[in-house]
C-alpha cells in the first residue's frame, strides 16, 4: 500500500524549466511527495542549483541537467541521463516553454513570438513526450504530464492570448492522442494553469491584478504550488486510473 504521505516514495521525477516558477514549484512539491527528482534548466542554471539545494534539504536526490527543447539531440539525451542520474525514471513532467512575456521576449515581434512558441512549446513537448513515452513503455510504464493553458478552451482576446491559445491547445489535443497511442504502460495527462502568481503576473498595475482576481470565482490568484498540487496528484497512484485528461488549474475561471 502507498504511504499516503509519501506518494510518490521510490520515484523518480523529470521536471523540466524547473529552475523558477512553476517548474520549480512542482520540482519541490513531488520531492515533499517523497521523489527523487532531475530538473532541467537553459540558462538559470543559479536557479536550478538552488532548487537542487532545496531538494536535497528535503531529504531527496536531486540531479540538474541542462537542457535545450529546440535542440533534438538535447532532447534525446535527456531521458538517459535523468534515468542515470536517479537510477530510474517513472514520471516526465514537460514543464519548460518560451517566455514571450516578460524580458526581452516580450520586445519580440508577433511572428517571432509565434516561431519561438512553436519550436519550444509545440515541437519540444511533442518531441520530449515521443522520447519520454518510448522510454517509459520500454520499462514498467509511467506517466507523462503536459502543460496547457486553461483558455485554450474558451479563448481570449489579444494577439499574445492568440499565439498561446494556438499553441498550448495543440499540446492539449496532441496528449489526448498520445494518451491513447500509449496506453496502457504509459499514462498522459495536462495540466493547465489560468491566472498564477508568475514573474507576468508580478508585472501587472495593481488595479488589473485586482480585477483579475475579482472576475475569478475563488477570488484570488492562482500560485505555482497550486499547479503543482494538480501535478502530484497526476503523477501519484490516486490518479492510476486517469489518462487523457485535462486539469483546469485557475480558480473556475474556466469552466
Amino acid at each position: 500500500m502507498t504511504d499516503a504521505a509519501a506518494p510518490l516514495a521510490g520515484r523518480g521525477v523529470l521536471v523540466t524549466g524547473a529552475s523558477s516558477g512553476i517548474g520549480r514549484a512542482i520540482a519541490l512539491a513531488v520531492a515533499r511527495a517523497g521523489a527523487d527528482v532531475a530538473l532541467t534548466y537553459r540558462l538559470n542554471e543559479d536557479g536550478a542549483h538552488t532548487v537542487e539545494r532545496e531538494i536535497q534539504a528535503l531529504g531527496r536526490h536531486a540531479a540538474v541537467l541542462r537542457f535545450d527543447l529546440t535542440d533534438d539531440q538535447s532532447v534525446r539525451a535527456l531521458g538517459p541521463a535523468a534515468r542515470d542520474a536517479l537510477g530510474r525514471l517513472d514520471v516526465w513532467v514537460n514543464n519548460a516553454g518560451a517566455d514571450v512575456l516578460t524580458g526581452a521576449g516580450a520586445a519580440l515581434s508577433d511572428l517571432e513570438k509565434l516561431d519561438l512558441l512553436l519550436a519550444v512549446d509545440l515541437r519540444g513537448t511533442m518531441l520530449a513526450s515521443w522520447r519520454a513515452a518510448e522510454m517509459l513503455s520500454a520499462q514498467d510504464g509511467g506517466v507523462i504530464i503536459n502543460m496547457s493553458w486553461d483558455h485554450v478552451l474558451t479563448g481570449m482576446a489579444g494577439r499574445n492570448p492568440q499565439l498561446f491559445a494556438a499553441v498550448k491547445g495543440g499540446v492539449l489535443a496532441f496528449s489526448k492522442s498520445l494518451a491513447r497511442s500509449v496506453a496502457p504502460r504509459v499514462r498522459v495527462n495536462v495540466v493547465a494553469p489560468g491566472w498564477i502568481e508568475t514573474s507576468f503576473g508580478a508585472g501587472l498595475d495593481d488595479d488589473l491584478r485586482r480585477a483579475i482576481a475579482d472576475s475569478t470565482p475563488l477570488r484570488r490568484w492562482g500560485t505555482p504550488d497550486d499547479v503543482a498540487g494538480a501535478a502530484v496528484f497526476l503523477a501519484s497512484p490516486a490518479a492510476e486510473f486517469l489518462t487523457g485528461q485535462t486539469i483546469l488549474v485557475g480558480g473556475g475561471v474556466v469552466m
